[in-house]
């Protein structure tokens, strides 16, 4: 039985089975701490600890959906491409978001974890926090940052953005469907573009752009911020 519980199919099966039992929950119940991603991390995390399962040993069991998230980062290309004709109008204001979201997710952590006395790997690790997991531990553990780290504060940014982001930007009176919809792609990345085609149609089309360009310009900045920043 134990065997059986450390095997590669047990462990990609439990993986998959309980983010479609998480997805099928939140789309019954709508509720925001309900959200797959939420609960599938939560569920394997005491899983794992309760069966003494090494995370390692999990990694090395679930490199199929390590590999898909690699080729998920191909499939933004085909998000730029979508809203080509919406970019042809607005270039430079879609521009300038880009780039000041992307100095402002990156200078405002690693500054403020800088003031409780942050090394520079936990730094460089936590620097791209806004971006979806395959392009932040892409950018981030060439520099010498942890993945892992890496991973799970990404994670955190998307479940944040997704249950607090429509709140916070409605408390400061962003009302435009597509400031709205690109701030939430801009910030929480994939969980946030979920929860912005929850919203509606624009809100998510503006937030799966914005995914894909702070991906790009992340991937493009972090490496020369990093080299003045910290």
């Amino acid at each position: 039985m134990v065997d059986f519980i450390r095997s590669d199919l047990f462990l990609l099966t439990l993986t998959v089975g309980l983010y479609c039992a998480g997805g099928m929950l939140y789309r019954r119940m709508r509720m925001p701490l309900l959200h797959p991603v939420l609960l599938t991390f939560v569920s394997l995390i005491v899983f794992l600890l309760c069966a003494d399962i090494p995370y390692e040993r999990y990694k090395e069991a679930t490199r199929m959906l390590d590999f898909a998230l690699g080729m998920s980062v191909v499939a933004l290309g085909y998000l730029l491409y979508e809203q080509v004709e919406r970019l042809r109008g607005s270039l430079l204001p879609v521009a300038v978001a880009t780039i000041a979201g992307c100095i402002a997710g990156v200078a405002s952590v690693v500054y403020i974890a800088m003031a409780f006395g942050v090394d520079r790997t936990i730094l460089t690790s936590i620097a791209p926090k806004s971006v979806t997991v395959p392009i932040a531990v892409s950018v981030s553990g060439p520099l010498g940052g942890m993945v892992s780290v890496t991973s799970v504060v990404v994670f955190c940014v998307g479940i944040f953005g997704s249950i607090f982001g429509e709140w916070i930007l409605a408390r400061c009176g962003v009302r435009d469907p597509e400031a709205r919809g690109f701030a939430l792609g801009a910030a929480a990345h994939g969980i946030g573009t979920a929860r912005a085609i929850e919203i509606g149609a624009v809100e998510g089309a503006l937030s799966g752009l914005a995914m894909a360009l702070m991906g790009l310009a992340t991937a493009l900045l972090v490496p020369l911020m990093e080299k003045y920043m910290y």
